[in-house]
């Protein structure tokens, strides 16, 4: 008896060893991907259209960051991402030194905001009025109301951008999509290499949204605020997109 103990004993070693160190390294390869957006600017202040074109945080913007970087503390960062454009490697920066930790910022022009073409630097409500109109709506106010009630999906509400644009050069929802789930999946699979972990990603709020568009099951029905957080995990290669839009570490920060 005991020596049928010990062979069966031997035999489960055998063969549920290699399936635990599977699952430990599968484990020790997730990534947590902290998404946010940056902290609010001039533009965003004053109403203005800012894609490509750049604006500097407001006394604000930075202040909504370093709430932010308090509340991340205790979230150890791995890497740090962030869009090429000014304010959201100036965001990177606040929320790194509010945090207390020193990581270099690797900078990415696929994590830019939507190119919005002519009307760049253009006030808001003369560009969602053209985009109204072209969609048959008869106002801007029209356009958002359907929007905030899921009747109006977020791809093709941006997908008007393009169609506006008398420059040529605004970006289709598509070639923003495209370039920011690129990148994401770049970020993911080179982290998860090596060996996983927390990274933080610094980009910008329509991006944002359209990179989880088709990755998230809840509807889209409003803007991203300000260092707003959307979690997303990377595990055995695939996906799964949290809370959009979280501001629970802000708020944690504020109160610190």
């Amino acid at each position: 008896m005991k020596r049928f103990s010990l062979l069966l004993a031997l035999l489960s070693s055998l063969i549920f060893s290699p399936l635990l160190a599977y699952a430990e390294t599968v484990d020790d390869n997730t990534v947590t991907i902290y998404v946010t957006r940056h902290g609010k600017t001039m533009f965003n202040t004053v109403h203005r259209v800012q894609g490509w074109a750049d604006t500097p945080l407001t006394a604000a913007g930075v202040t909504v960051a370093e709430q932010l970087g308090k509340g991340l503390k205790d979230v150890e960062f791995k890497k740090v991402y962030a869009s090429d454009l000014g304010r959201a490697r100036q965001t990177a920066r606040i929320i790194l030194a509010a945090k207390g930790q020193q990581l270099d910022i690797v900078e990415s022009e696929k994590l830019r905001e939507f190119c919005f073409g002519i009307y760049e630097g253009d006030l808001d409500a003369n560009m969602w009025g053209a985009i109204a109109t072209k969609l048959g709506y008869e106002s801007e106010k029209a356009l958002f109301g359907d929007f905030a009630k899921g009747k109006l999906p977020f791809a093709k509400m941006f997908g008007g951008v393009a169609l506006v644009d008398t420059s040529g050069e605004a970006e289709t929802f598509a070639t923003v999509k495209a370039r920011m789930q690129s990148e994401l999946k770049t970020i993911a699979e080179e982290t998860a290499a090596q060996g996983g972990g927390n990274v933080l990603l610094v980009s910008h709020g329509a991006a944002i949204l359209a990179m989880v568009a088709d990755m998230s099951s809840t509807p889209i029905v409003g803007p991203l605020s300000n260092a707003s957080v959307t979690q997303i995990t990377y595990k055995n290669r695939e996906f799964t997109v949290g809370k959009l839009g979280d501001m629970s570490y802000v708020e944690k920060g504020a109160k610190l």
